[in-house]
């Protein structure tokens, strides 16, 4: 079976935009747990370049973040997530986990917030087209956002984008007149239909769109007693990572990415994001 590849940086621990450096206080010792698979890969994510970061971002964005010091992260947090898509969709892993410091969401062409500094997710995809666009013109990409927030930078980033898939479950519906930018209202969602949404509606559109490689931003803020709480719990985020895991399994071999999003309170952080680990190890 080929690794499952968790891509971390020490930064994450010591200091971070999202929680100004407590959220992933038990890292990496907790990663102890995972010695018993064979297939686990702790990789630690490589800066991001600043010509990539170019391709995407306005220089004004570039040059605001290196003015923030809480971006400090920014640079590693990007990197591991363009490396570990890198290393899916060639092969190297079966599939990935991202931590990160700074998170990648609210990052626009032009202007970043929300913790966030660079867009990791849409990085990842310019990479990769770049690289694999000979080939395949029509690299095609499927991204499910489970923040508690509103993916907006993602969405302006891609919104003219027919090859990507952007799904998010946030606070407000809507469908893209193309059918590929759609947003899912949690507000009247019980815990066992949040899942349904991903089991159902997302994994419907995506075997309709055929993504070469799935993408989960995953947020623990959605958790109960986090600062997004909409009354998830970590029973729900492993059944969603089961839900992903078959998903890719089924329409692009096992491609699945996952991306750490927003939350902040430890012992969330941990269980959270372990437990999925787990999910995508077996």
């Amino acid at each position: 079976m080929k690794p499952t590849g968790v891509l971390y940086h020490p930064s994450f621990s010591r200091r971070s935009y999202l929680t100004i450096g407590t959220r992933l206080q038990d890292f990496p010792d907790a990663f102890r747990q995972f010695e018993k698979y064979s297939n686990f890969m702790l990789i630690e994510s490589p800066q991001v370049s600043e010509e990539l970061i170019l391709k995407v971002h306005r220089p004004e964005l570039l040059g605001g973040v290196k003015r923030d010091p809480l971006c400090s992260t920014a640079w590693h947090s990007a990197g591991g997530v363009v490396k570990a898509a890198e290393m899916v969709y060639e092969g190297e892993l079966r599939n990935a986990f991202c931590y990160i410091g700074a998170g990648g969401h609210h990052a626009g062409s032009r202007t970043f917030w929300g913790f966030c500094c660079f867009n990791d997710v849409v990085l990842a995809i310019h990479n990769l087209r770049e690289k694999h666009g000979e080939l395949n013109k029509a690299l095609k990409f499927a991204i499910l956002d489970t923040d508690a927030h509103h993916g907006d930078g993602t969405r302006e980033l891609l919104m003219d984008d027919r090859n990507t898939l952007h799904f998010c479950i946030c606070g407000s519906d809507y469908i893209s007149p193309d059918g590929t930018k759609i947003d899912v209202s949690y507000w009247n969602l019980d815990r066992a239909k949040y899942v349904e949404i991903v089991e159902v509606h997302f994994a419907d559109e995506a075997r309709r769109f055929k993504p070469d490689l799935i993408f989960w931003y995953f947020g623990h803020d959605t958790h109960v007693g986090d600062y997004g709480d909409i009354g998830l719990t970590v029973r729900e985020y492993v059944r969603i990572a089961k839900i992903m895991k078959e998903l890719a399994a089924e329409i692009c071999d096992g491609k699945l990415v996952v991306v750490l999003g927003g939350g902040s309170v430890p012992y969330i952080a941990k269980t959270s994001t372990m437990a999925i680990i787990e999910e995508l190890l077996k």
